[in-house]
């Protein structure tokens, strides 16, 4: 193939797209929603970080200026925590505003995550957010499909095809210069928005974390590409199999529906059908029956632990627990704590079992629809994910259950059991030595482990696609 007749080709339709008036109110609309979706989502990703950062900090300096208390209480008295934006969210909102923000942590039980977005704004959250990623993933491609539906099909249809390949072209160069030249264009809207990003990305990443948001931004910048050039060939591989523009573009605006909204609505569907999930009612009953088979570690007369507590007086050859060298109403919290955690934990780990089933009919058509595979990649290195949710509220429950347990061991080793001298309540400089809430965000190279089904689709539509082009590059039809 001669490399200057591809590009004279792929020229040529720059030409025609920008003298298209089309273009110049798609370019218009695409600014517009660019610094409105830009603005929006920087102003939403500053306030909301500088708020929670605010109450994590206000949270910690309530719990460190506790008065000396008995330890159990301040178990009681438990904490929050609040999970932070990712840099990137500016970039795709993901499942941001349908998750929590924040969760009380407290002794002997598990708290949902409360005060989303969603659940403090109007339905009209449920048709979606302008967000830069949404341009991408769907303004764009209408783009791409509107600007290259009549790139071969046209040009059969007014004869200059045969006149083409008459004088000399061959149809390969015919074929990667009408895709060379889409996919020029739709790297103006890709560049463009990533430009914007970078900054953003630049401006944000604060010591360690600087390698991080660069890897996720780097990875997030290929998968766009592309995704872009795949869409393009799939424009071309449409138009020159239609005998007319028209017919092009009915068959590539119905490609779009299919991609943007009735596979992916209707796999949603389907996977809750298929895999219902319990009501939260369901699931707190479920939760409270099996405490209750476990026995209440507040109960002295409880069968389980009256059980446990004659094999520990048995342990330390002792007739009464007053007599044991620690204090057992702490021993004992510390048990029920344990168990507890055991009953939720499973609970919950066979709820995301089932979250799992749902997200995974929705993960595997990455295989048939690159939108999909492009959603899922978006979202995941963003970091506005449900696996990256999840990631925070297990580092919540973590500190949870370590904040019980460690005001249990305070209260085993400080506060003397009944009958006995000593003080009932501890030094608050216990309180300020326990540290605040803290995580960090999914590593990279765990988002890659969580997403590798839809990065071998997308590579495989790659390959697909450029093995198509080349199929119809030696067929292609003049007439």
């Amino acid at each position: 193939m001669r490399k200057n007749v591809i590009y004279l080709l792929a020229r040529q339709l720059w030409k025609d797209a920008f003298r298209s008036k089309v273009m110049h109110v798609a370019l218009g609309l695409m600014v517009f929603l660019l610094v409105f979706s830009a603005y929006t989502g920087w102003e939403n990703y500053h306030d909301q970080n500088f708020t929670r950062t605010g109450i994590q900090e206000e949270v910690q300096e309530s719990w460190e200026n506790n008065p000396d208390k008995h330890p159990h209480r301040m178990a009681h008295y438990g904490s929050f925590a609040l999970r932070l934006k990712h840099v990137l969210s500016v970039f795709d909102l993901g499942m941001e505003n349908f998750v929590g923000n924040a969760i009380f942590l407290e002794a002997h039980k598990q708290n949902t995550v409360n005060f989303s977005e969603a659940s403090m704004s109007t339905g009209l959250l449920r048709f979606g957010e302008v967000s830069l990623a949404m341009l991408l993933k769907v303004i764009v491609p209408l783009l791409i499909f509107y600007l290259g539906f009549a790139a071969i099909a046209r040009e059969r249809e007014n004869g200059t095809l045969k006149l083409l390949i008459g004088q000399g072209i061959r149809r390969k160069e015919i074929v990667f210069g009408k895709w060379l030249g889409l996919f020029g264009l739709s790297l103006i809207f890709l560049f463009s928005i990533f430009l914007l990003v970078l900054f953003f990305v630049l401006i944000e990443s604060h010591n360690g974390m600087f390698q991080d948001n660069v890897s996720r931004y780097a990875v997030l910048l290929i998968s766009y590409v592309l995704f872009f050039a795949i869409l393009s060939t799939i424009t071309i591989l449409v138009s020159a199999f239609s005998i007319t523009a028209k017919g092009a573009l009915v068959k590539l605006l119905g490609i779009w529906l299919l991609f943007v909204i009735i596979v992916p609505k209707s796999l949603q569907a389907m996977g809750y059908y298929l895999y219902p999930t319990p009501s939260k009612i369901e699931m707190e009953t479920a939760v409270e029956h099996d405490l209750i088979q476990q026995g209440d570690s507040h109960n002295p007369d409880d069968p389980h632990f009256k059980a446990l507590k004659d094999s520990v007086l048995l342990v330390y050859k002792v007739e009464k627990v007053e007599d044991l060298p620690f204090s057992y109403s702490g021993f004992i919290m510390a048990q029920g704590e344990k168990l507890s955690t055991e009953i939720y934990k499973d609970h919950q780990e066979r709820l995301y079992q089932v979250y799992q089933q749902q997200n995974n009919l929705e993960r595997y058509s990455a295989f048939v629809n690159p939108y999909t595979a492009i959603k899922n990649l978006s979202m995941a290195f963003s970091g506005t994910d449900f696996k990256s949710f999840l990631y925070f509220k297990s580092k919540a429950e973590t500190y949870r259950y370590n904040l019980a347990q460690e005001m249990n061991q305070l209260q085993m080793d400080l506060i003397p059991n009944k009958g006995k001298e000593g003080p009932n309540v501890i030094s608050n400089n216990y309180w300020k030595e326990f540290p605040p809430f803290k995580y960090d965000l999914l590593s990279v190279s765990k988002v890659f482990q969580n997403e590798k089904i839809s990065i071998f689709a997308l590579l495989l539509w790659g390959v697909v696609a450029f093995y198509g082009l080349l199929r119809i590059s030696t067929n292609l039809k003049a007439i």
